[in-house]
């Protein structure tokens, strides 16, 4: 594709642009990006990746707080840590693990956001995986056992409590 600023050398920098709902598109080379300047989001080459991650995590954030919380939460700080939320919007880094819990309010949108999920599906370790699997299990019977009692299903309950107690007993549970 050809620069459409020069129309003489081929295009590598792809821009969309959204504002109030127009979409537009530019398709420029890096000399005339350079000369434009405003497109220049990355001064350092070697910075390339972080930046932009930065970039994206305090765009969402900025977006996810406007939307979900007020104002007036701004000096949000970790108990544990002492690491105040705007430096998290700044840097993209928390400080330790209590920080997930201490920010949940305006994480939690954001992590799903991104990832889909709030809960990890990866890999499990192979000495943790029957462990984890079952307490897996356990809670997604427990939640299922909770639906059946509040639509009044009592017969599927008291089949899902049975297999609840058989699993917490170490009966009938392996590793597919």
């Amino acid at each position: 594709m050809i620069c459409e600023v020069c129309s003489k050398n081929e295009a590598s920098i792809h821009v969309t642009k959204i504002v109030n709902g127009n979409k537009e598109e530019l398709n420029i080379c890096p000399i005339c990006a350079e000369k434009i300047g405003g497109l220049n989001m990355f001064p350092d080459v070697n910075a390339i990746s972080t930046l932009s991650f930065q970039n994206m995590i305090s765009g969402l954030m900025d977006y996810v707080y406007s939307n979900t919380q007020k104002n007036d939460k701004v000096d949000l700080v970790c108990k544990n840590c002492g690491r105040y939320y705007i430096e998290f919007k700044e840097k993209g880094l928390l400080g330790c693990s209590y920080c997930y819990e201490n920010f949940s309010e305006t994480l939690s949108p954001l992590i799903k956001g991104i990832q889909g999920n709030s809960k990890h599906c990866g890999k499990i370790p192979k000495r943790s995986e029957t462990k984890i699997l079952r307490n897996r299990l356990i809670l997604q019977l427990k939640e299922d056992l909770q639906r059946s009692i509040i639509i009044e299903k009592y017969e599927e309950a008291a089949i899902i409590r049975d297999k609840i107690r058989d699993i917490e007993n170490n009966q009938q549970f392996e590793v597919e």
